[in-house]
């Protein structure tokens, strides 16, 4: 017995849609569905919707200056 496991989204008419992997056509097969349910991520707090144009009154300029060496962090010994 071998499984796959997929994340699909069943739409209105009910149908799921699998896509069957290379090898496993032109054959007889049995198949058992279990299903779990999916938070959406509003539900879970993951969706960056409320941060959509948040950048839109301070849009990020760049020059010919080039890097600012008085910018940059000190990293020496960070990775050791």
């Amino acid at each position: 017995m071998e499984s796959i496991k997929v994340h699909r989204h069943i739409g209105q008419d009910g149908i799921l849609h699998l896509d069957i992997p290379v090898g496993l056509t032109e054959r007889d097969v049995e198949v058992m569905v279990i299903y779990q349910f999916v938070p959406s991520p509003t539900v879970t707090g993951r969706s960056l919707e409320p941060f959509y144009g948040i950048c839109a009154d301070d849009p990020i300029i760049l020059d010919d200056g080039g890097i600012s060496e008085s910018l940059d962090d000190d990293l020496a010994g960070a990775f050791d």
